[in-house]
């Protein structure tokens, strides 16, 4: 039988399942061949003792979802009218969601998703996630988390798209990379025949606010080198825009709502009747909030330092930034949350304060920005299943109008939950549905080629 982690557990987090198979109540179970052929493909064995680290690591069986469940998502009225099957391909910096969506271009329905924890690239995952599909899949959606000054839309996929995402891997050298790894092995698995769109997580600030986008450096040097503020995790902030929108329909467009995705990677935007002001990250996805392996906000003074200080290069100081700042830098112990919650350490008390204060700081600012707010939203891995981390960003802001139900708040681990007093203005938990708008933009993309007469 199946036993819950024990920092699962303290922390009040969805279990990782240890042992055994997952429970009945799973409607499709992750078989064992199929994890055979999952760690065959990465060890180069089958080896029970890999099939005890899948069981370890794998954090939710292949979840069949009924046609018919789940929140409708509306598609955009240009979308076209054939039902189609799209593959989402999520490479987030810590793991990876492969997704199936059906849309018929009024709705758009979840039918099938799992994760895998890890950034190694495995085709067998993607072979056996399409083994268990119920149909062939008409188009792909990828993630993808920079696209720079020309990619300000969703992209048929072709050489030149493909060319622009690798020049830019050196600004996402977590994100860039492997999506365009997991582009190539669809081309693999699929053939040239089904299209494949890339959806850019830096669209959605494309029209940011002169002063949100600038750098206080050199004009000439930023336009000559593309350097500004682009803003990243776009496509999550987008779903949990659109979310609140339904939740609120009484705010023209959504009125002001600050939003917070605290992942792996975290990062905060305030929106204004769906069009972000501002967002904590910038030219690239190390700045703003506390992160698992990126520090956010630094001095640049002390970078420069560090290089002089220790004769590094780039390279080195690139590596520090991405892979062993942040939570993990800070603590020395862990980048995951859920073991610094368990955890009685000083320096893993101090990582998480650091990380929630920084969040507080955002949400103040944001404050500011949008001369009050209507909403706060709460998303990703921590801010969806960490209430110990909502309450501490969220203390002592009864100023501006923030009062946490902290019964309500300590019982919202999943799911969507109101989170706020009565008398306090909203504060949701929002799960983020980036498959949605995955497959709406790559429905939108395909049948615009399809309507225009394209070749694909």
């Amino acid at each position: 039988m199946p036993g819950l982690a024990g920092d699962d557990a303290k922390a009040g987090l969805p279990p990782r399942w240890v042992a055994g198979t997952p429970p009945p109540e799973i409607a499709t179970t992750i078989r064992e061949d199929v994890l055979a052929s999952i760690f065959l493909g990465y060890h180069g064995t089958s080896d029970a003792r890999y099939l005890e680290h899948a069981r370890c690591s794998y954090r939710g069986p292949l979840r069949q979802l009924p046609l018919g469940g789940g929140r409708p998502i509306r598609a955009p009225p240009n979308a076209g009218g054939e039902r189609m099957r799209v593959l989402t391909v999520n490479a987030g910096s810590s793991s990876l969601r492969l997704g199936l969506c059906e849309g018929d271009g009024a709705v758009i329905r979840r039918i099938a998703e799992v994760k895998y924890e890890g950034t190694q690239i495995v085709v067998a995952w993607l072979e056996s996630f399409l083994a268990q599909a119920p149909s062939e899949v008409d188009a792909v959606a990828h993630r993808v988390v920079h696209g720079g000054e020309h990619m300000t839309s969703s992209r048929l996929i072709d050489a030149g798209v493909e060319g622009e995402i690798e020049r830019l891997a050196p600004l996402a050298p977590l994100h860039n990379p492997p999506a365009l790894q997991w582009i190539r092995a669809c081309r693999r698995v699929l053939g040239d025949r089904v299209p494949q769109v890339a959806v850019f997580d830096t669209a959605f600030y494309c029209h940011l606010p002169a002063v949100a986008r600038a750098y206080a450096l050199p004009l000439e040097t930023c336009r000559e080198l593309g350097i500004r503020r682009y803003g990243f995790h776009g496509i999550a902030h987008q779903a949990m825009w659109r979310r609140w929108r339904q939740l609120r329909p009484d705010l023209e467009d959504g009125g002001r709502v600050i939003s917070l995705q605290l992942g792996a990677g975290c990062s905060a935007t305030a929106i204004a009747r769906g069009g972000p002001l501002d967002t904590s990250m910038g030219f690239s996805p190390l700045e703003g909030l506390v992160m698992a392996t990126r520090p956010g906000d630094v001095d640049p003074g002390a970078m420069v330092y560090l290089q002089r200080a220790l004769g590094w290069g780039p390279n080195e100081l690139d590596d520090l930034l991405n892979n062993h700042s942040g939570l993990l830098g800070l603590s020395g112990l862990s980048g995951d949350m859920r073991v610094l919650l368990s955890s009685d350490s000083p320096e893993a008390r101090l990582a998480v304060e650091l990380y929630c204060y920084r969040a507080r700081k955002y949400v103040g600012a944001y404050m500011a920005v949008l001369a009050g707010a209507d909403g706060i939203l709460f998303g990703g891995g921590v801010g969806e299943h960490a209430p110990q981390v909502r309450q501490a960003i969220l203390r002592d802001m009864e100023w501006c109008g923030i009062a946490l139900d902290p019964e309500a708040n300590a019982a919202a681990t999943s799911g969507e939950h109101r989170i706020s007093l009565a008398d306090s203005l909203d504060v949701w938990v929002v799960p983020v549905d980036e498959a949605a708008v995955l497959a709406e933009e790559a429905i939108r993309v395909v049948s615009k080629i399809g309507d225009e007469g394209g070749q694909m």
